[in-house]
């Protein structure tokens, strides 16, 4: 069971472009906040519409702290740290913002808001504006629009953790005999259900060679573990890439965090134990992102320590193994992602999910099964590989994303 979660409105927005010409699909601008459950398409179009695009250098100044609030700001592409006053007034980096985040949002309800913080771009970026103005002009336009913004505005959600769960009530540090409090964990009503995904073939293979090559080695039970291979690699895409169930499109979107500077560091790492931070198994990267990472390690004068992994030496930091996975793409870009996460069910961790005692199984969630030989004197197998992940609660698994290598 999951806890409740009230929605918080942390998710992130797509676009399209035409060339250079960037412009936010209509529909996600539910993502922000205030606009989540608006259904009205015209209203949403007309907002898009709005938005004006705009270009930044490296060390552009997007917001600046104190100033008036006075548009929203989306980060279409590249980017930018989000900046604040430190512990004793100095510059400090809160927060990396990227492709699809956004802020001044407020401002659609606002109207004395102002920059609490400082938005400078580390990157190239290109960004989407709506000014207030133009709000004005589209709630005086559109009455449900306005209703709408006001109603989320105005709307208490229940008492809540800061990770958005169902608050549970605790009295502590009490003294005599107060009345305890009551309360009960509140579970999400409909939770996700995984279906198994499946990945299948028919081997084929001539009776001839069935019957005259098996000596010295079966040349059947080859190709059949020659084809199990091709299963199994296609399995460990899946359960990366496929964006139903696999694992970089299943991060919660708070546990996604950006590298620093660019390559991965030392302490983009460390950001990404802090997310995950009870009982992190492993890290998962491309090889290319685990050699970027020594360069930066040496470039530091640091030299990680290898842990042995029955008998094998794995490069680790902090003590967490990184294993290489070539399923973490590079992109044409040079960009890829580094995963930490916490495994096994005891752990509320993430857990691969597959079926056992179906017909004719050979291993675990695989099948071999006979489908007879044809007039061609050729014997057919299907092969079929049931699997899925779940990641039980979000902090078992945290992203390191647009990592240059």
């Amino acid at each position: 069971n999951r806890r409740l979660t009230y929605l918080l409105g942390d998710g992130r927005l797509t676009f399209t472009n035409t060339g250079a010409q960037v412009r936010v699909i209509p529909q996600e601008l539910r993502e922000l906040p205030l606009l989540r459950g608006f259904d009205d398409e015209s209203a949403l179009a007309a907002l898009a519409d709005r938005f004006v695009q705009e270009e930044y250098q490296p060390g552009d100044v997007i917001v600046e702290r104190g100033g008036a609030a006075d548009r929203v700001v989306l980060m279409a592409h590249g980017k930018a740290n989000k900046l604040g006053v430190g512990e004793y007034g100095e510059d400090s980096v809160l927060d990396v913002l990227a492709d699809g985040e956004h802020i001044g949002q407020r401002i659609l309800v606002d109207e004395e808001a102002t920059w609490p913080h400082t938005l400078k771009a580390v990157t190239p970026c290109t960004v989407l504006v709506l000014h207030r103005q133009d709000v004005r002009e589209l709630t005086d336009r559109f009455d449900n629009l306005a209703r709408h913004l006001r109603d989320t505005d105005s709307r208490a959600l229940p008492p809540h953790n800061k990770h958005g769960e169902a608050a549970i009530d605790v009295l502590s540090g009490h003294r005599g005999e107060p009345a305890l409090a009551g309360t009960y964990v509140d579970y999400e009503l409909e939770p996700r259900e995984y279906e198994l995904s499946v990945a299948q073939t028919v081997l084929r293979v001539h009776s001839r060679v069935a019957d005259l090559y098996n000596q010295p080695m079966n040349q059947t039970e080859q190709q059949l573990r020659l084809t199990i291979e091709a299963l199994r690699e296609r399995q460990e895409e899946e359960l990366v890439n496929n964006r139903e169930f696999g694992l970089l499109h299943n991060a919660d979107l708070s546990q996604r965090i950006h590298t620093r500077t660019g390559p991965p560091t030392p302490d983009d790492l460390d950001e990404l134990l802090a997310l995950v931070w009870k009982d992190a198994d492993f890290f998962l990267a491309h090889p290319r992102t685990i050699a970027a990472f020594g360069r930066e390690c040496n470039r530091r004068g640091l030299y990680p320590q290898s842990i042995d992994i029955n008998g094998n030496k794995v490069p680790a930091w902090r003590g967490v193994p990184i294993f290489p996975c070539n399923k973490l793409h590079v992109s044409d870009t040079r960009t890829s992602s580094i995963l930490l996460m916490r495994t096994g069910e005891h752990n509320q961790g993430v857990v691969g999910l597959h079926q056992t005692g179906i017909p004719d199984e050979y291993q675990p969630g695989l099948s071999v099964r006979f489908m007879g030989i044809d007039e061609r004197a050729i014997i057919s197998y299907l092969v079929s590989a049931y699997y899925s992940a779940a990641v039980l609660v979000p902090d078992a698994l945290g992203v390191l994303e647009h990592v240059e290598i």
